[in-house]
């Protein structure tokens, strides 16, 4: 006898429909699992068998194959335990034969039938509202999870009887409202607690307004790290929709724990003996990495000569086009990656160079060399270059305090609130993402305003992609300011901020 199941697999954060097909037929008592499966998956039957023996089920000895369609689509992890198990039931003329229609299934089992968590339970909800389907049963850990996704009832199951339950009856669905973002950041840190670096934090809100790239040079000691730590606090809050396309990253990553969606925007901060597929997501069966999982947030590079030439290298185009393509043989995947690079360096391997108060140690050799390990293109891509210099006695002694984080994030909000409403039309969300077409139609600077860029264009050597990275923080500045045209004062700010084009 035949029975389908209807389940979803996970490629990369997007789940795909699958069909578990089970067919019991005469033959010597065996299983075998045929759809391109990964040995996790082959190793199911062992788990279902135990599973349905513990639960009080009876198997009948026969020959059982099961068949995950399509089978041109790879099939990888537990998640098809429980509709597996499900399958077989119906296969054997189980009452849950006639409610499996327009219900998916996802869930791994325990050999003593509880039902364990799975990856990318929000994509699989996601996926089960397009195909039509009005019921999802899930683990109970990824209930609140899947709830997320409005229109179709979730069903959150801690065993393999408790989901035969919910097909034989008329339980209701674990109902879960969408959780609201946080509006607030980082609770332990605020901005007011950095002294001095008035500059830097200048820039930092600049940053964090325009969604711009920004490079912190400065000493061992100067706060490069500590500043770095503290622009998630002046960011503008998660929306919904932003919030749950990051949780369907963390979800498909394993990196929920237990939060059924991220409320605040990741603080992604690699060390730098990362590699390349750690940074850009890959492997066998591919994943996302620190670049993907830090979407709508900050991906922070602290000791950024450090990193291997490959990795940092490999940032240019994602950082150009907002995402991160992974290309191997046999698939193809893309992962959102609209992130704010934020980075830190000394400004040479001894760390001293250019402190009026201690001697840099290192030889031209050794400066030049450490100089070539960041690249003018990935130079080019980072739209402020920050000078941080030492904090001197008085600044550190200083009670006061600057301004606190929640002070500054309301200018923030302000100029983002503007973007939103200058590319409404448009897929731009910030002044850093802007287009050729929209940078000349709301970036133009005034008369005195091009003539300091062309000074400044012709006296320190500036790229084409220099020049428009100007025009952007400029039109940042402005907006800070609350002023509708582009000015002189604007891009003369705009312009110290390429100290390394210097």
């Amino acid at each position: 006898m035949l029975a389908t199941v209807l389940s979803c697999a996970l490629v990369g954060i997007d789940a795909h429909p699958v069909q578990v097909e089970v067919d019991l037929a005469a033959g010597l008592p065996q299983t075998a699992t045929v759809g391109l499966p990964d040995h996790v998956v082959r190793e199911s039957k062992d788990r279902v068998r135990s599973a349905l023996r513990n639960s009080g089920f009876d198997i009948p000895p026969r020959r059982i194959t099961v068949n995950l369609a399509p089978a041109h689509l790879r099939k990888e992890g537990a998640a098809y335990d429980l509709p597996i198990a499900l399958g077989i039931l119906a296969a054997t003329g189980h009452e849950t034969r006639h409610r499996l229609a327009g219900v998916v299934v996802a869930g791994e089992l325990a050999l003593d039938g509880a039902v364990r968590p799975i990856r990318g339970a929000l994509s699989i909800a996601a996926a089960a509202r397009t195909l039509g389907c009005k019921r999802l049963v899930v683990p109970q850990v990824n209930a609140a999870e899947a709830a997320v996704v409005s229109g179709i009832d979730v069903y959150g199951v801690a065993s393999l009887r408790d989901a035969v339950d919910v097909l034989t009856t008329d339980a209701a669905p674990t109902v879960m409202p969408p959780a609201v973002p946080a509006l607030d950041g980082i609770d332990d840190v605020d901005l007011s607690e950095v002294r001095g670096q008035e500059l830097a934090k200048r820039a930092l809100e600049i940053g964090a307004a325009g969604g711009h790239n920004a490079l912190l040079i400065g000493p061992p000691g100067a706060g490069k790290t500590m500043l770095a730590r503290r622009i998630v606090t002046i960011l503008p809050p998660l929306d919904l929709d932003e919030a749950v396309e990051v949780t369907k990253i963390h979800s498909a990553a394993g990196s929920l724990h237990d939060r059924p969606l991220v409320t605040t925007r990741p603080f992604r901060a690699p060390h730098h003996s990362i590699s390349a597929a750690g940074l850009f997501g890959g492997g066998p069966w591919p994943r996302p990495g620190e670049l993907a999982l830090a979407h709508h947030g900050i991906l922070f590079l602290d000791e950024l000569a450090e990193f291997r030439r490959d990795v940092l290298e490999g940032l240019r185009q994602p950082l150009e086009e907002r995402r991160v393509l992974l290309a191997r043989v046999g698939w193809r995947i893309a992962y959102p990656a609209r992130v704010m690079l934020l980075a830190a360096t000394n400004p040479c391997a001894c760390g001293f160079r250019g402190d009026p108060t201690r001697v840099c140690r290192c030889t031209p050799h050794a400066l030049a060399q450490y100089r070539t390990r960041l690249s003018g293109p990935l130079l080019d891509r980072i739209d402020l270059h920050i000078d941080v210099a030492a904090v001197r006695y008085r600044e550190l002694a200083d009670e006061a305090g600057g301004e606190r984080s929640a002070v500054v994030r309301g200018r923030v909000m302000a100029a983002r609130a503007v973007q939103r409403r200058r590319f409404a039309d448009s897929a731009t969300t910030c002044n850093a993402e802007m287009t050729g077409r929209e940078l000349r139609r709301v970036a133009r600077p005034d008369t005195a305003g091009a003539a300091i860029l062309e000074r400044a264009m012709s006296r320190l050597g500036l790229s084409a992609r220099a020049y428009t990275r100007v025009l952007k923080v400029a039109r940042t500045i402005a907006d800070l300011a609350g002023d509708a045209n582009v000015g002189a004062a604007h891009v003369a700010e705009a312009v110290q901020y390429r100290s390394l084009d210097r």
